[in-house]
């Protein structure tokens, strides 16, 4: 089992930044990925950025240049810096972290932007 512990959420206005952390922990050798997911109301949950072992990043089109993923190995920790915040970025966002079989979710935490 891994859990996830996400921090960081809150309100900001538009063009601010906020950072997300997620902190992993219990059997977390064996995690492939780890990566942010958010849901809006009424939507799916859709990918935001991932990041592998070796720290290579993938990005949602609608956030690429504005938010950056990064781990750190030493304290089981993904964050993401989120930069000129817009209103669409409203959402809940939850931590994930994968195994060859398994995900595993965070409680999730509520990101909103206001115009």
């Amino acid at each position: 089992q891994v859990q996830l512990v996400e921090s960081g959420g809150g309100l900001v206005q538009a063009g601010g930044s906020l950072r997300l952390s997620c902190a992993a922990s219990g059997s977390i050798f064996t995690i492939v990925n780890m990566g942010w997911y958010r849901q809006a109301p009424g939507n799916q949950r859709d990918l935001v950025a991932t990041i592998t072992k070796g720290e290579s990043t993938n990005y949602a089109d609608s956030v690429k240049g504005r938010f950056t993923i990064s781990r750190d190995n030493a304290k089981n920790t993904v964050y993401l810096q989120m930069n000129r915040l817009k209103p669409e970025d409203t959402a809940v966002y939850y931590c994930n972290a994968r195994k060859v079989a398994t995900d595993y979710w965070g409680q999730g935490t509520q990101v909103t932007v206001s115009s």
